[in-house]
């Protein structure tokens, strides 16, 4: 796998011939959550999830049909990570470099241009961190010295 991200509902996705990006949705399964603390939105995307699977269904004006109205539909997806299978659906996990086929731009013209994950601190990042790129993000606070609450937790105390 070697450092790629996994990826998940609310990926940013582009077709080479359409004008707009549109977000993935995850329709296949409803169990499996990847970097969410809460289990609600960042459902993990699997190698099945094809058909009308975005959330407008469009990519703007595709340049294979003479700039018409582009119908995003997967077919199937590419360079999905074969170690890794949720099941159901038997599918493998989309990685950030994973493509997609659609039957008017072809083979991999839609590719993922940001996974939809979100880093979130945990207290072993924090105590692995290197010190002095702490400093340069929150140069008033030593994070090492102070309990990390969730970032959940400091958006409710307010």
């Amino acid at each position: 796998m070697s450092l790629k991200q996994k990826v998940v509902q609310g990926a940013l996705c582009q077709c080479q011939f359409g004008t707009t990006p549109d977000k993935l949705k995850v329709l296949t399964q409803q169990k499996y959550f990847i970097n969410d603390f809460n289990g609600s939105s960042k459902l993990a995307a699997t190698h099945k999830d094809i058909g009308p699977t975005f959330e407008k269904n469009t990519f703007g004006s595709c340049k294979k049909m003479n700039n018409s109205p582009c119908a995003a539909t997967v077919t199937e997806w590419s360079g999905y990570y074969e170690k890794e299978k949720y099941s159901p659906p038997d599918g493998y996990i989309l990685l950030e470099n994973s493509k997609a086929t659609c039957p008017i731009g072809g083979k991999d013209c839609i590719s993922i241009t940001k996974t939809g994950q979100i880093g979130e601190p945990s207290e072993s990042s924090i105590q692995n961190g290197d010190e002095e790129l702490q400093s340069h993000i929150s140069p008033v606070l030593n994070l090492k010295n102070h309990a990390l609450t969730y970032p959940y937790d400091l958006l409710n105390a307010r």
